[in-house]
């Protein structure tokens, strides 16, 4: 890598499933090597000259799919699944200031960031201690335990929309689809299989 005088290569932080742009920051070798090691982002501060990870304060994580860098070797592009927003003004994007208008901002995308970032999260809890994890304590309990839980949370969705709560079905839809990514996982059927199998539906 072509790092700066000070050490530094410059690091793009991207969206992965959204190709939002969410930050710049810098990196030193430490930072790299890290990032790479552990699959979360951290980086250098310069004000504070000391390495940091991001979210360590915040818990707005980025999980890294992937590291990419330039033609000329002295810039990185990590492409993540941010877990909360990016900017410390609580904005998904530190880019949210505009010189010139373009497309309007949305939510587009939100979906597929939780359903990459859940599912993450859910591989990685699979080894941890059921004392100390929720998701670990439902693959303990195997499919009995996950599925009793998808039974009740499918009867709170079918309540929440009788109620005609448009937050409380929300809420309860998100339980009942992290139940659901769980048992998956728990039989060994991965995410993209079941995106397979509706995109052949709809054919």
């Amino acid at each position: 890598m072509a790092w700066n005088e000070d050490g530094l290569l410059p690091v793009i932080v991207q969206d992965a499933n959204s190709g939002v742009v969410l930050t710049l920051a810098y990196a030193d070798r430490t930072a790299l090597e890290r990032t790479l090691a552990e699959r979360t982002t951290y980086f250098f501060s310069r004000s504070r000259n000391a390495l940091w990870r991001k979210g360590e304060t915040s818990g707005n994580v980025q999980a890294v799919l992937g590291v990419d860098y330039d033609c000329d070797a002295d810039a990185l592009l990590y492409r993540v699944v941010p877990s909360g927003p990016a900017c410390h003004t609580g904005s998904e994007s530190c880019f949210s200031d505009r010189l010139l208008s373009g497309e309007p901002q949305t939510r587009r995308g939100a979906f597929q960031r939780a359903v990459a970032y859940l599912r993450a999260v859910i591989d990685e809890r699979r080894s941890a201690s059921p004392e100390s994890s929720y998701t670990a304590k439902l693959f303990a309990g195997g499919v009995d335990r996950i599925g009793k839980k998808i039974g009740e949370e499918a009867t709170e969705v079918v309540i929440a929309a009788k109620n005609g709560s448009s937050d409380e079905l929300r809420a309860e839809s998100a339980d009942l689809l992290y139940h659901l990514f769980v048992l998956l996982a728990e039989r060994g059927v991965d995410l993209d299989e079941v995106g397979e199998e509706l995109l052949r539906r709809a054919k």
